[in-house]
């Protein structure tokens, strides 16, 4: 049996509670998702949660150029780009880099992206707090928001880090539950990747 966990949170001065989830240190499915603003993109532009208001679910993805598991995983996250978020679709994806060395730089980001093709939304988040506010450990690291912008789903974008082997989607799963106004089966499982480089605060 798992128990969750009380984790407290300092933030803007104030002290809050958060129930944590199974894995996740900070949030619980069902939690409000906090709202990033005005991060950069690899399009030039700048992008906030509010901007995807008319979007009935949104997928965020926080990942990098240059963790082997992100990697590894680029050519997945596009497809799944490619098959729910066109313009006109009532999905969105975005991808968030909390990184801060050169290589996770946001002109390293758009060579990258513009490399891959990329289907999606590519944000740089130089102050990190979008990572540690839905309490992103991994890279790559999931998270399915419904139309209230609530959290359905929360870890890994499938069962398998082999590409090969990977048999189930939980990010479909739960895009598909999110557009049916329903919860996925699987709500949360662990996020398997590259420990996201936060930078240390002294004390």
């Amino acid at each position: 049996m798992h128990f969750k966990l009380l984790t407290i949170v300092l933030c803007f001065g104030c002290v809050s509670l958060l129930s944590a989830g199974e894995y996740n240190p900070v949030r619980s499915v069902g939690d409000k998702a906090p709202a990033w603003s005005d991060l950069p993109g690899v399009d030039g532009q700048k992008h906030s949660l509010a901007d995807l208001k008319e979007k009935a679910v949104v997928v965020v993805a926080f990942t990098c150029n240059t963790c082997p598991y992100a990697v590894d995983y680029e050519e997945r996250l596009n497809r799944l780009a490619g098959k729910y978020a066109a313009a006109d679709s009532p999905v969105a994806v975005v991808a968030i880099n909390c990184n801060l060395i050169e290589e996770d730089s946001l002109e390293a980001m758009k060579d990258r992206a513009e490399e891959k093709k990329y289907a999606f939304a590519y944000l740089s988040d130089l102050s990190q707090e979008s990572g540690k506010q839905f309490g992103a450990t991994r890279t790559p690291e999931f998270f399915v928001l419904n139309k209230n912008r609530e959290i359905v789903y929360m870890g890994a974008l499938d069962d398998s880090t082999d590409a090969d082997k990977a048999k189930t989607n939980y990010v479909q799963l739960a895009i598909d539950a999110a557009l049916q106004g329903e919860r996925p089966e699987k709500t949360e499982t662990i996020a398997i990747g590259c420990n996201i480089r936060y930078k240390r605060s002294r004390r």
